[in-house]
């Protein structure tokens, strides 16, 4: 990648696990809240990195950057989250160039989610981007790249029906809950924190139920009654919680707490309860399990309850892969013009500096030299050489790199990166 003038460094690298190799519990050891990806994206720029993205979602969590080599980028994962570099290398992969580029549009398109065709993830790339620019670490390569990829989903889901039907976690969430609950319009339901998959869970539970007693638990009051506001749900203090799980029929967990909120020490009911578990790290302890009344559902068994429709969006893919083919190549066709920008940037300098030099000399010459018209004849004529060269360059990148050599040697070019 160094060729492209796009970072010091030589390779733009992911790093970063999933679902497919990472279960529940270790994608939580490696997961980063919003604050572990700013100290993670700062202690990247005071090392030298100039270009970098994180995301951290409940199906995986990624570093896109550019470094030496790719054990700078698991350091910096490693040293921010509770993963050690062993487990890493256990469940972790590793793209480099080419291939991390067309991993990003894979990803950013649904084609690579535990619920294909599941486009949540790219508000996620959105926000991740955002997230890099306010600290100063968001180069031109991967804002091009960004938006690349934003371009590739929308088409997706304009012109193919990769996202059709209800799929996602928040849906197999209600699709469980109804299945497994009679009488749901009947039944106590809890919500304790207001993670979006939470969020997601219960405005679907509004809408498919007539249940209009569901409660809500945040640590954090004003966050929970905004929410509650949106979704017409009652509001209950943190402190009230043990005495809520005892009332509840279904108890939906989604804090984003980096440990587990809720253990069998908070459960005093001998009533069935069924608790669903939507965060990543799981915020139910394990020994919930040793209640005999107690049912506890993960996210990860929550996203395999989709069958039908996934089969039917599998008839998509190639169409999607075509969109996302077409996209990525306009992509690398950009890159490519980053190769020779240096050198058409040096060339259009020389040009405007024989230019003033001659418009200077005829000016001693000629009487009544008009300097406007010379500067807009010669701006254009300067133009016309660069973009002559520029289009050759890009038109013919079997042989870009001994053109460039070329124009450097016979204009005595000095290129910058």
């Amino acid at each position: 990648m160094k060729a492209y003038n796009i970072s010091k460094h030589s390779s733009f690298y992911v790093v970063g696990l999933s679902y497919k190799k990472a279960d529940v519990h270790m994608r939580g050891r490696f997961s980063l809240n919003d604050d572990g990806r700013t100290n993670l994206l700062r202690q990247a720029k005071s090392s030298g990195i100039d270009g970098i993205m994180v995301t951290s979602t409940c199906n995986r969590t990624e570093l896109f950057g550019f470094a030496q080599h790719p054990f700078q980028l698991i350091q910096l994962l490693c040293g921010n989250t509770n993963g050690t570099v062993e487990e890493f290398q256990s469940v972790g992969y590793v793209y480099k160039n080419y291939e991390a580029i067309n991993h990003m549009f894979r990803v950013g398109t649904g084609l690579d989610s535990q619920i294909l065709g599941d486009f949540e993830i790219i508000s996620q790339i959105r926000q991740s981007f955002v997230a890099s620019r306010e600290e100063g670490m968001a180069n031109p390569f991967l804002e091009r790249l960004c938006n690349s990829v934003i371009q590739a989903s929308k088409r997706i889901k304009n012109e193919t029906e990769l996202s059709s039907g209800a799929t996602s976690v928040a849906f197999a969430s209600v699709q469980y809950i109804l299945s497994k609950v009679p009488n749901i319009s009947e039944k106590n339901i809890l919500l304790f924190g207001t993670g979006k998959i939470g969020r997601n869970t219960c405005e679907n539970l509004v809408k498919h139920t007539t249940n209009d007693h569901i409660v809500l638990i945040n640590r954090t009051r004003d966050k929970a009654e905004k929410i509650a506001g949106k979704f017409n749900l009652i509001v209950k203090e943190f402190g009230q919680l043990q005495e809520e799980i005892r009332k509840a029929d279904v108890l939906v967990v989604a804090t984003g707490a980096q440990h587990p909120t809720v253990s069998k020490e908070l459960i005093h009911t001998s009533k069935p309860l069924l608790i669903l578990d939507l965060s990543v790290p799981s915020n139910v302890d394990e020994n919930v399990n040793e209640l005999s009344n107690v049912t506890l559902v993960h996210i990860d068994q929550l996203s395999k309850m989709t069958a039908d429709t996934l089969k039917r969006r599998e008839k998509f893919v190639p169409m999607a892969e075509g969109i996302i083919n077409e996209v990525e190549g306009d992509f690398k066709k950009w890159l490519e013009t980053r190769k020779f920008a240096p050198t058409i940037k040096a060339l259009k300098k020389k040009l405007k500096s024989i230019k003033e030099a001659e418009i200077d000399n005829q000016r001693k010459k000629i009487k009544d030299f008009n300097d406007e018209h010379a500067e807009i004849l010669s701006d254009r004529i300067i133009q016309k050489i660069t973009t002559h060269f520029a289009n050759h360059l890009r038109e013919s990148p079997n042989s870009s790199d001994d053109s460039i050599e070329l124009i450097k040697k016979v204009f005595q070019l000095e290129t910058s990166k």
